[in-house]
């Protein structure tokens, strides 16, 4: 048997749930948190399963979440529901779950932030509440947790509710919230301060990340340490020359180098939970929905955008949220373009060969990144829909909140450097260390020189004819992380020469991102498209690197002799995209963040 949890975007379903069930879903106050059905099972009952589904304003829906949401209820016609509202927005979610009740279910109001809402002045007669609706209505709190689940049971026997949707008796039983803006929400609804503010924000934690002699460098310091002085020195120990390369290759100089910037990582995750979980995006938004809306896209984007500095496969799930499948596709191409956290070890381990303090470098790249991006929601823009948002309100960031959030993210790093990446790694080591006679042997003479020679014409053009660099390129398939390791196992420090390795950094920043990013979009949009968009972000990034790399060597004219094939291609590869179609189904999927 399936409970429904059903509710305005931002009311607590997915907090709700993961109290409920023990769960550990992503949760945030912004749209795209959930962009599916997450089901578990209720905690201690194991017939009872929890479903928590994207926020909805209305049956009427308008984003393609909030369809998802509305073609769950119709295939799900005798689940009951548990509808969830904060306090403070009863009045405005009523009219949905009087519109729920007149389908015939079973179901219950849960409310959410009752204490907030008191604390503003708020009042409500819960006695009262439930006459009126005939529905059992619960205060949702940790201390009722053994009250929420025996309503739950109850539910499932429960009579069907019914409704005549009047709502004049509601103003006796509710007193709601005095609204009015506050002295801080007032000033960041100023555009003149938010928007600088934001840029500042940014520019700090790139700072505290990246500069010499700061905490993102002295931790990354303190890892290399560990691996290369303390490790390495007791791997060089080791007899055998076999296992001593294996430890020193393909153990510690590629995954001790990868793991090395888990701080930088990390921090850059801080910062965006902080500004996420304190409703600063929300007002960040709605600000730039006029930028947006000029290049195609609008403010919601925002939000996709900013997470895919983290990871574009969960930011091109998020997308669902956006109001039109037209914007969803453009969000979705120009999301590569978005410089993600596995990009971020590529960018330092080319960067530190170069340059003692990779500061503004990762920042010229970030910067690059977005501009490319901004420049695929021009060439693909069209007409966008009226532009709805809820502003989330204003809060200091809970610091448990913070902490799980960004432990869920350290873990899912680690995770796939102990899998993915340490597979790659091994497999990688195994193939560049024997012969086909299974003999030990350099580099130059392995089975995977042999396998990969043909690959060197790739990045010739650009002054490096290895092929070492062009599979080190290809592995970022799998997990852009592996390009660093791969780069770190074969070179330690990069050899060739700074045009070559900026052209280098362009293709990273511009090609298709990894498999599983590939993957998300094909749910979104089908495999056609998504095949479409990585071939042509690959081919596209490859052109673009020469012409990087011809105008740091030879000006002018080899930029424009190379800048033509790479104009033919965009207009090309517009007009292909374009002609794509995806038959659409009603059915929702289960898919959830």
């Amino acid at each position: 048997m399936k409970i429904l949890l059903i509710g305005n975007p931002n009311a607590g379903k997915s907090t709700l749930f993961n109290l409920l069930t023990g769960a550990h879903e992503k949760v945030g106050n912004w749209h795209g948190v959930t962009v599916g059905a997450a089901e578990r099972r209720l905690s201690g009952e194991r017939e009872v399963i929890l479903c928590d589904l994207p926020g909805i304003y209305s049956l009427n829906s308008m984003s393609m979440e909030e369809k998802y949401t509305r073609d769950y209820l119709q295939e799900h016609p005798s689940d009951p529901i548990v509808f969830v509202s904060e306090c403070a927005g009863l009045e405005r979610s009523l009219p949905l779950f009087l519109s729920l009740l007149k389908t015939g279910r079973r179901a219950m109001l849960v409310l959410t932030k009752y204490k907030l809402f008191r604390r503003g002045g708020g009042k409500l007669d819960l006695a009262s509440l439930r006459k009126n609706l005939g529905v059992p209505v619960v205060i949702a709190d940790r201390k009722n947790k053994k009250l929420l689940k025996s309503e739950l049971y109850a539910l499932l026997n429960a009579p069907v509710s019914r409704s005549d949707g009047k709502t004049d008796w509601l103003q006796s039983v509710y007193t709601p919230v005095k609204e009015g803006l506050s002295r801080a929400d007032r000033l960041l609804c100023n555009g003149f301060f938010c928007v600088p503010l934001f840029f500042g924000l940014l520019l700090a934690a790139f700072f505290i990340t990246f500069a010499k002699g700061l905490l993102g460098d002295l931790m990354k310091e303190g890892i290399e340490t560990l691996f290369s002085d303390v490790l390495g020195g007791y791997a060089q120990t080791i007899s055998s020359p076999v296992v001593r390369s294996f430890v020193i290759d393909g153990l510690l100089g590629s995954i001790g180098g990868v793991l090395s910037f888990l701080p930088q990582i990390t921090l850059l995750f801080f910062f965006l939970i902080m500004m996420d979980e304190s409703g600063f995006l929300s007002r960040l938004a709605m600000l730039t929905d006029g930028f947006f809306s000029r290049i195609g896209l609008n403010g919601r984007a925002m939000f996709s955008l900013l997470m895919g500095f983290g990871c574009s496969a969960a930011a091109i799930l998020t997308t669902r949220g956006l109001d039109h499948p037209k914007i969803q596709r453009r969000v979705i191409l120009c999301l590569p373009y978005i410089p993600c956290s596995a990009k971020l070890p590529v960018f330092l381990a080319l960067s530190a060969s170069f340059f003692d303090n990779p500061f503004l470098a990762v920042v010229a790249l970030y910067a690059l990144g977005i501009g490319f991006s901004v420049l695929a929601a021009l060439l693909t823009r069209g007409k966008n829909p009226p532009f709805v948002m809820e502003l989330a309100p204003l809060q200091i960031p809970r610091p448990v909140f913070v902490l799980k959030s960004l432990l869920f993210q350290i873990k899912q790093f680690i995770i796939k450097i102990a899998t993915v990446v340490t597979a790659f790694f091994l497999f990688s080591w195994l193939l560049s260390s024997f012969d086909f006679s299974f003999r030990f042997c350099g580099v130059e003479e392995s089975i995977l020189a042999t396998l990969c020679g043909g690959l060197k014409f790739l990045f010739a053009p650009i002054g490096m004819g290895d092929w070492r660099i062009a599979y080190a390129a290809i592995s970022g398939l799998a997990a852009k992380e592996n390009v660093a390791g791969a780069l770190l196992m074969f070179y330690g420090t990069f050899p060739y020469s700074f045009p070559s390795a900026f052209a280098f950094a362009v293709f990273m920043l511009c090609c298709s991102p990894c498999v599983s990013a590939i993957a998300a979009s094909a749910r979104e949009v089908g495999w056609k498209r998504a095949l479409c968009y990585a071939a042509f972000q690959t081919v596209s990034a490859l052109l673009l690197s020469y012409c990087v790399y011809f105008m740091l060597i030879g000006g002018a004219v080899y930029l424009i002799i190379a800048f033509v094939p790479l104009v033919a291609l965009l207009i090309l590869g517009k007009k292909k995209i374009e002609k794509v179609r995806r038959k659409r189904r009603n059915s929702a999927q289960k898919l959830h963040r």
